[in-house]
């Protein structure tokens, strides 16, 4: 049995700046356990730009962004284990790790921050009917072979679903040559960010189509087709609106899934809505000890934020480990709850305390396209902070910052988040 003060489970953005940030706040022995083969995660394969513009103030590409954060985890001696997949962890922080160096792996940790990321929803989570051809991959599958294995996975593209990485990859495969014919997206408005909908899809006259979806798959060996319908407002497909588009490439962008096996396997909260843990203003989970930060807690749209999140986690397990050094840490005492209202679809943190020393900045996201909107958190029957926004759209996080004394005011024990003067926008 090993013994280390922090274990990082991840070793992308969040889980960098978790390490780093504990490192800073002086804890001695951190370690990541990260299963590919380099830190970064995801950003080796983003070679677009667009990466820390809130952060540092300057455009980066994924691979830039990830070497600025891997400079200053060996600036800090952090230990990282690479090629290593976590198999379980415990509410006593007992992790149990495998790789082909050292074999099976026992660490007691201090502390434990879970930075594990997301994945991408598959064919197979769409249950979309037709024959099993090649030529059928996730977006990120697709961003992969071109920009780490330099393949082209075909010529002619229908990319279904809006998400940014499906549209960042209608603009890299128009770049490389292929005809990008279409996007379709299943809701009535798009899943991304607007920037990425204006300099992918429409800087290249590449069609949007919304409120359609894929209905059938067409060929033996090679994709050779798609079908797709309008749907209704139940997303059903509607009758004699079937349209077949010839393709011999369908990208899926249909949505990311917190990676929380082994989080679940801890009996640890997961919000049946964001799919992540339930967490309170300190990242912390149910399980005391236990943190958790970027997309395994729910799916950030800025790297920025995803790295923000992991410095307020990496400073609260540092924070834990003193307090439970002097015997200090605090029970849950004065918790209040924070629950999605009219027109949210979910908001993090799920939990605040009362007493909390800091201000808190809650975030969330919307369940539909609104305009002129005034973002409100409630207590107490009563609107304690309002923002006005313009527009507001399900790709967007939106945010809302609560005072210490606010905090300390609120009698209730609960917050709601919500939008009123609500004027959905039209498609």
């Amino acid at each position: 049995m090993r013994e280390a003060d922090l274990v990082v489970i991840g070793g992308g953005p969040a889980g960098m700046a978790a390490a780093v940030e504990a490192a800073r706040n002086g804890v001695e022995k951190v370690i990541i356990l990260e299963r590919d083969h380099t830190l970064g995660g995801i950003l080796p394969q983003c070679i677009h730009n667009g990466f820390g513009l809130h952060l540092f103030g300057e455009e980066l590409t994924g691979p830039e962004y990830a070497d600025k954060f891997i400079k200053q985890v060996e600036e800090l001696n952090i230990d990282v284990k690479l090629n290593t997949m976590v198999l379980d962890i415990t509410q006593s922080r007992i992790v149990t790790a495998v790789n082909s160096q050292d074999g099976l792996i026992k660490i007691k940790a201090g502390a434990i921050v879970l930075a594990m990321g997301c994945r991408e929803r598959t064919r197979g989570a769409l249950n979309i009917p037709g024959t099993r051809p090649s030529g059928i991959y996730t977006a990120g599958t697709a961003q992969r072979l071109v920009n780490i294995e330099g393949y082209m996975p075909g010529k002619k593209v229908v990319i279904l679903g809006s998400g940014d990485i499906g549209l960042i990859m209608a603009r890299r495969m128009t770049l490389e040559g292929a005809q990008v014919k279409m996007v379709c997206e299943l809701m009535p408005y798009p899943g991304g960010l607007n920037r990425n909908i204006v300099q992918c899809l429409k800087d290249f006259d590449i069609p949007l189509r919304l409120g359609h979806t894929v209905v059938n798959i067409h060929g033996k060996a090679r994709l050779e087709g798609v079908t797709i319908a309008k749907v209704d407002e139940k997303g059903k497909a509607i009758a004699d609106t079937h349209e077949f588009v010839e393709c011999d490439t369908l990208l899926l962008s249909v949505g990311l899934i917190p990676e929380n096996e082994i989080s679940r396997d801890a009996s640890i909260t997961i919000d049946d809505v964001t799919a992540g843990p339930v967490v309170n203003e300190s990242a912390e989970t149910s399980v005391p000890g236990i943190f958790a930060c970027g997309n395994v807690v729910y799916v950030h749209d800025l790297v920025d934020n995803v790295t923000n999140n992991g410095y307020i986690a990496g400073r609260n397990a540092a924070r834990y480990l003193k307090e439970r050094a002097g015997d200090t840490v605090k029970a849950n005492a004065n918790i209040l709850q924070v629950r999605p209202g009219q027109g949210v679809r979910c908001v993090i943190p799920q939990l605040v305390h009362g007493n909390c020393p800091e201000d808190v900045t809650l975030s969330f996201r919307v369940d539909g396209i609104y305009r002129d909107v005034m973002i409100e958190a409630k207590a107490d029957n009563q609107v304690i902070k309002s923002v006005k926004k313009r527009i507001t759209t399900p790709g967007e996080m939106e945010s809302i910052t609560l005072s210490r004394e606010m905090l300390q005011s609120i009698e209730s024990g609960k917050i709601e988040v919500c939008l009123s003067s609500l004027e959905r926008k039209g498609d």
